[in-house]
């Protein structure tokens, strides 16, 4: 009685879909699952088939995973970021020697440069426009990619207003600068593809070893499973294992 009025009660609170659907363009008419739902069915499916030891495993190299993935994305965002500045800067170079204006080269740059680095320019032409202080817009500006980049612009922005050195060098000082940071970051991230890959194929053993002792019929997904010591095992194994992949990256990647 209990189970049917729980069922009757689910099937009165379902959410309609069709409106959802209806309201959505035509080449967007699919079902959305939330990120959540997927997370949750594989807790419960790992949970099912390798138990409580093999859930703390998911989740560890998971989170591992997860966070390895988003730094890497974070560096790769990065180094395009810089490269893109350079670039900027190149073209408010080119324009100051030509003569123009700090504000009008500033704003010309921005024109063709990508963001994020179009927004440093731009707030840099707009304060230079009005006559303010350059050094501090950048300083405020919270760019959380080209944070040191940002901090190196200003301060050569800086010395040219405080010393009367001209710009347009200070300027050419500090691109050269960021090409000798992003290219050495690209040189050191393709030198370290050979540990990267060894690293990998380290994590991956643990996995061969279970499967060619499955094979062999020495059962050992039987006793990660179903016993304690190997629900033990399980656990810690993926934390060895996380923590190596995790450390290995954090010593190969260099940021600009």
């Amino acid at each position: 009685m209990v189970s049917l009025l729980l069922l009757a009660t689910a099937l009165i609170v379902w959410p309609q879909l069709r409106p959802i659907r209806r309201l959505r363009p035509q080449c967007n008419r699919e079902i959305v699952v939330p990120p959540y739902i997927w997370v949750a069915a594989a807790a419960t499916v790992t949970y099912l088939v390798a138990g409580i030891g093999g859930l703390v495993a998911g989740v560890v190299l998971g989170a591992t995973g997860r966070r390895i993935f988003k730094q890497h994305k974070r560096n790769t965002a990065l180094r395009r970021a810089t490269e893109a500045l350079s670039s900027g800067l190149g073209g408010v170079i080119d324009e100051l020697r030509a003569g123009a204006h700090p504000a009008q080269a500033a704003e010309g740059a921005a024109e063709d440069t990508p963001a994020p680095a179009k927004e440093v320019l731009r707030a840099a032409a707009a304060t230079s426009r009005l006559g303010g202080d350059v050094e501090r817009t950048l300083r405020e500006l919270r760019q959380p990619l080209l944070g040191k980049a940002v901090d190196q612009l200003a301060k050569a922005w800086h010395v040219s207003a405080k010393h009367g050195v001209a710009l347009a060098e200070v300027l050419d000082a500090t691109r050269r600068d960021l090409d000798q940071r992003a290219a050495f970051a690209r040189q050191v991230h393709a030198r370290m593809a050979g540990p990267r890959a060894s690293a990998a194929v380290l994590a991956v053993l643990p996995v061969v070893g279970v499967l060619l002792g499955e094979f062999s019929g020495a059962k050992p997904f039987h006793v990660l499973t179903s016993t304690v010591a190997g629900q033990f095992l399980l656990a810690l194994g993926a934390l060895f294992v996380a923590a190596g992949v995790w450390w290995t990256q954090r010593i190969t990647e260099v940021e600009p």
